[in-house]
Parts: structure tokens; sequence; C-alpha cells
């Protein structure tokens, strides 16, 4: 996938996305409160070791009796010099400091303290200059009592930290909710639109692309779509937020510890586009095997009694094996990369940053420049750990993202594929006159499979098209359903060119029996009314009778309500078919197509068949597609096809005057017949 090509499948998903802006807007919303309630728990961390815990250690003052925060020591009261009320005098002051975990209550202004050479003493610096004096170390229960004032506003501060958590997580919860159903959302609008694409698509279409992969679109390609959605998007996104806001609190804390930060950026930036350039063609390699998979699947599971019937399971199994083996081998290379690229490269990362703070903390100390605060550490490196997490997220949905970016071009692939939208409405019954005029047709548009096709068929006749296998009687057919149109000539029906007419309102007036019917999962019932609520359960039932089938159907348990699975794979061929026909006669069309309706059944159901062709034909314009020329003797109009061009016309007893094609046909046939009998 080029680049042009990557942006616009990451535009059209941005688009599908906006179907649902306002449920993904609230998720931000609620995504970046969670955020900020996440980042704002360092800054009270800090605030709790700064003031209240690393900030006892400072300049305490004389303070008079009743002062707030007063602290007693050897009788006399001390207070805190950044709590010192205003304009108050600034008596004796002493220094708390520590050293290990021994605290020392010293007179006067000290900047440092260190060990002495000698144990009771220790070295205090003061106005710049260091000197020993005896070490007279605080008990912890006296140290406790300068932290003892600081205890209620740790409390508020601890009860305000688990508070933004537990906002947090409310807050997050809120935004995962949303942005799931906003995916569920998009995912159900573009699975209609695929679905209705479908409808839309010629015929063509459909005899060029196996089923399996067609539905492995719908199927398995909009699913990654939704990981997209689903992972990648609130990740991605949640992680950007996350990212940008440790980042602001980094530039509020420290701007030196921030810029050193910044420099993760640019790896991050290389990092996707070196995983980006070495993963998108196996990606796309990956879901196109995974289609081919299903196809093949498909294939197989349809077409199961020839592979058996011609011991053909060693060879299929070889087939799917290497199938399998390449999409095996495609896997593993992306999971090669995944675990290269993954959470153990952000573990290096953020080891070689912890390394990179450490020297920066040490050439500062050795040049005795100033250091941040503990408080400002500790936020710092709090915030550094949970940048590693956004990134690490980041880095983990690539895969997921490339899988979605390549499933996304092949489901927007097929909604890309031209076709004609539906235009429903009722149009008025045809009177059944059809006309042929000079049609030329090629499937390919190189080699003709009709070559100047010409006749009429007035309305309630019956046409018949014989001829041998590939002659064109099937391809004329499919140009008067206009699965198909003509590359020249014109066919109309009632004096109208069918081009002008929307195929399906063409269609409401016509029906097709094929060779092999299709039913569907569902009753007999169903079947013959296909759901349309125009046809009543009165209608079917009288449809079943008039051609026969209720004798054949009689014995089934549950009569016409008797379940039907995919195919009608548990009836008969004989029943499907005159299922097929009491369709056709349920939706009373105007102009019928038989296509080698008696192909297939014994000869017992071809009697009832053949009773209920002649209920089917009457009052309407029929054509029939035959092989057994004894069924059309009484057509008006026989037409005998023979690579795509008509070489003879007339009734059965004019062909046969004829002495032609079409009685040799007939004779070859009836002596066959004879023969076997």
């Amino acid at each position: 996938m080029n680049r042009h090509a990557s942006v616009r499948v990451g535009r059209r998903l941005v688009q599908y996305a906006g179907h649902a802006r306002g449920a993904i807007v609230a998720a931000l919303i609620l995504l970046v409160l969670s955020v900020a309630a996440q980042l704002a728990g360092p800054f009270v961390a800090k605030t709790i070791i700064n003031r209240d815990i690393e900030g006892v250690q400072q300049v305490w003052y004389r303070a008079p009796a009743g002062a707030p925060g007063a602290v007693r020591v050897d009788g006399q009261l001390y207070v805190r010099g950044d709590k010192l009320p205003h304009g108050a005098p600034r008596q004796q002051p002493h220094t708390l400091m520590t050293l290990g975990t021994t605290a020392y209550f010293l007179p006067g202004t000290v900047e440092a303290i260190a060990a002495g050479s000698r144990p009771g003493e220790i070295r205090e610096e003061v106005a710049g200059h260091w000197r020993t004096i005896p070490a007279h170390p605080i008990s912890r229960a006296q140290m406790f009592a300068f932290y003892r004032p600081e205890l209620p506003n740790v409390i508020r501060l601890a009860l305000l930290y688990f508070a933004l958590l537990a906002a947090s997580a409310v807050f997050l919860y809120g935004q995962q909710y949303l942005l799931q159903v906003s995916a569920n959302r998009i995912l159900q609008r573009m699975r209609r639109d695929v679905f209705h694409r479908i409808h839309c698509l010629p015929i063509s279409y459909f005899d060029n692309t196996p089923a399996g992969k067609i539905v492995s679109r719908i199927t398995n390609d909009t699913e990654s779509i939704r990981d997209f959605y689903v992972n990648v998007l609130a990740n991605v996104l949640s992680s950007a937020v996350t990212m940008f806001g440790i980042y602001v609190a980094l530039f509020i804390l420290n701007v030196d510890l921030a810029l050193l930060a910044c420099a993760l950026l640019p790896i991050l930036f290389l990092w996707i586009w070196l995983y980006r350039r070495y993963t998108v063609q196996v990606n796309l390699r990956v879901r196109a095997l995974i289609s081919e998979i299903n196809a093949m699947l498909n294939e197989t599971i349809q077409g199961m009694p020839i592979i058996r019937a011609f011991n053909r399971e060693a060879r299929t199994a070889a087939e799917f094996n290497e199938m399998n083996q390449a999409y095996y081998d495609g896997q593993t290379r992306l999971l090669r990369i995944n675990s290269a690229t993954g959470y153990n490269l952000a573990g290096v990362l953020r080891n070689l940053f912890f390394a990179a703070i450490i020297a920066w903390f040490g050439w500062r100390s050795l040049h005795l420049e100033p250091i941040v605060s503990l408080g400002v550490l500790y936020a710092f490196v709090d915030y550094l750990n949970r940048l590693f997490q956004p990134l690490t997220q980041v880095v983990n949905q690539l895969a997921t993202l490339e899988q979605a970016r390549a499933s996304a071009a092949r489901v927007f692939e097929l909604l890309d594929e031209p076709g004609v939208e539906p235009e429903y409405g009722a149009i008025p019954r045809f009177r059944g006159e059809v006309e042929f005029d000079h049609v030329w047709f090629s499937y390919d548009g190189v080699h003709p499979v009709l070559s100047d096709i010409t006749f009429t068929a007035q309305p309630g006749q019956t046409v018949a098209l014989v001829g041998h296998t590939g002659s064109g009687k099937s391809s004329i057919m499919n140009l008067l359903f206009r699965f198909y149109d003509p590359d020249r000539g014109a066919i109309r029906i009632d004096g109208r060119d069918i081009r002008e007419i929307p195929p399906q309102q063409l269609r409401q007036h016509m029906a097709i029996v094929l060779q092999d019917p299709y039913l569907f999962t569902g009753t007999i019932a169903w079947n013959v009314g296909l759901g349309d609520p125009r046809v009543s359960r009165e209608r079917i039932e009288k449809a079943l009778r008039d051609v026969g089938a209720d004798r054949l159907l009689r014995n089934l348990p549950g009569g016409i309500d008797e379940p039907v699975l995919e195919g009608g794979s548990t009836l008969s061929a004989g029943e499907r078919q005159l299922i097929s026909f009491a369709r056709a006669l349920a939706f009373d069309p105007a102009i019928l197509v038989l296509d080698e309706a008696t192909a297939n059944v014994d000869s017992e159901t071809e009697r009832i068949i053949q009773d209920a062709l002649q209920v089917l034909k009457r009052g309407r314009t029929t054509f029939i597609i035959a092989h057994r020329l004894s069924t059309i003797r009484d057509a008006d109009l026989i037409l005998v096809l023979d690579q795509g061009e008509i070489v003879e016309r007339g009734t059965h007893d004019e062909l046969m005057a004829l002495g032609a094609r079409y009685r040799q046909m007939y004779e070859l046939q009836t002596k066959a017949l004879g023969v076997t009998g």
C-alpha cells in the first residue's frame, strides 16, 4: 500500500468515525478529565513531600504562646519560618536537619551538615564555612513532634490523591464505554454499507470473485477494523492525550528535565516509521491469505461429494496446508517484528533515560550546581514512568493498526466497486411482449457469445431455446433479466427498452426456475413466499397445490412448515424443483423463464412437473431452455442456437419438416430414449 493509498484509507476511517462523532467527542472529554485527574496525583505527592515532609527541615523561629503550628523544644515554642506570621519578629533561629536517620535541632541558620571525624561530632556549614560542633541529636518522639502539625495537611492531600484516582477511574470507564459503543455503531454502519453494496454489484462481480473472499471481507476484515476503533483508536487517543499532559506537567516542574524527556519524541516517530516500512506489505499479504483460506474452505465444503468421489482429499489437504503454511510464515514474521519492537524495546529506552537522569543529577552534584527538590525529583520520575506506559501502548497497537488498515483497504475496495443503486417502486404489469433486436453480447468484450440475435415473443406465447452447451441459451436469459446489458442492439418489453427500466422494477413481473434451484435456510412456506408481505399464506398454499407439490410434500412431518437447510440439501431434486415452481407461481410473473427445469428429475416427478408447467405457463410469456426436446413440442416458437447465432426458428412441426439441425437433434434423442427403454 503506497503512501497516498494509506492516507486515503486513513481519511475514510476517520469519515466513518464521524457517524459517531457525538459519542467520540464525549469520550474524548472524559479522557481529558481522566488524564488530568491522573496527572494531578504527582503534583499532590510533590506538595506533600516538599511542604509537609521535607519542608520541616528548615529554619524555625521562637514563637509566642498560642501560635498555630508551634512545636515545643526544651520548654520553648518554635514555628516554621514559612509559617511565621507576617511582620512577626524572627527570634532565636534554629535549623532542623537530618543526617541519615538522625535529626538535629541546631542553633542559627545552618545550610548543610555532614558526619564528623569522631563519634558525637558533626560538621555544619554556616555562611559558606564549615565547623565541627558536638552532636546533640533529638529523640524520635521530638522529631515526630515537628511532623505532627503537618499531619492534617498530609491526610487532606492523601484523600485528595485517592479522590483523583477514583475520579480518573470513573472518567476512564465512561470513556472506554463510549468508545466501545461508538466502535460497534461504526461497524454496524460499515457492515450495512458493505451488504448494501453487494446488492448493487453486477452479476459479473460474483462470477469472477469466490464467495469465500466476499464473506471474509464482510466478517474478518470488518472485525479487524472494529479492533482499530476499539483498541487502536482508544489506546492511541488515550496515549496521545496522556503524553501531551505529561509533557505539560514536566515543563511546569522543570524545563531542563522536560527537554531531556523530549528526546523520546523523535525516537518514537522513527520507531513507528521503521515498523510500518517492514510490516505494511506483510499485513496486506496476511489479510489476503485469510480471504483465500476462507474461499477455499467454502469451495471445499460445497464440493465435498466431488472431492470424496474422486479421492481428492489428500490433494485438497496439500493445497490447504500450503496456503496455511504461507499464512503461518507471514504471522511468524509479524511476530518477530512485534517482539523486537514491543515491550522489550520500551524497557530498554526507559532504562536508558533513567541512566541519563542519574548521570545528569550526578554531574550537577559534582559541580555543586543547584539541584531540584526531592518532591520535584519524585514527581519527575513518576511522570517518566507514566510516559513509557502510553509509549508502549502506542507501539503495541502498531500491529493492530496495520492489520486494520490492510483490512480497511480491502473493505473500501469492495465499497468502491462500480454498481447500480437499487430503484424500487411499482410499475404496471407487463403484457409480455419481448423483442430482441439485433443483439450482440460478449462477457469479456472480445469474444462474442451472442451474434445478431433477433426474435419477438408475443404475449402469452411459449418460446423454447435449444442448442448444444455453449450455444448462448442462458446468455439470452441473462440479458433479459438485465444481469448483463448487450454490447449492441436492444431488448424491449412491450416496446420499451429494458435499459430504461431499473432492474429491480423490471424483475417485479419476471420469474425464473433454474435447473438446480436454490433454497434458503427457513421453511418450505418461507421459500415460496420469500418473506414478501404481498404473498399471503393462502397464496403460498394454493401455489403449492397448483404445481402438485402437495403430493410430494404431504409426507413431511412439518408439511409446508418443514425446516429447510441451506440449499435444500434435505429435499430431493424433484421436491426442490416443485418448490421453485410454486415460488414462481406465487409471485404471478408476466414473463417466466424455465432454465432446463426438468433436467435433473426422474420420470415420475417429470410428469408432475409437466402438469405444473401447464399451470405455470397459463396467461404469461414463457421462455424454456431445454435439452429434452420432447418437453417443448407444444412451444409456439422454437429457436435453435449454434455458437451464439439463431440457425433455425419455427414450431416443432415446421422444424421437423425442415429436416435440418433440429430434426437431427430430436431424432437422436428419440433413438437414444428408445434404446434405453
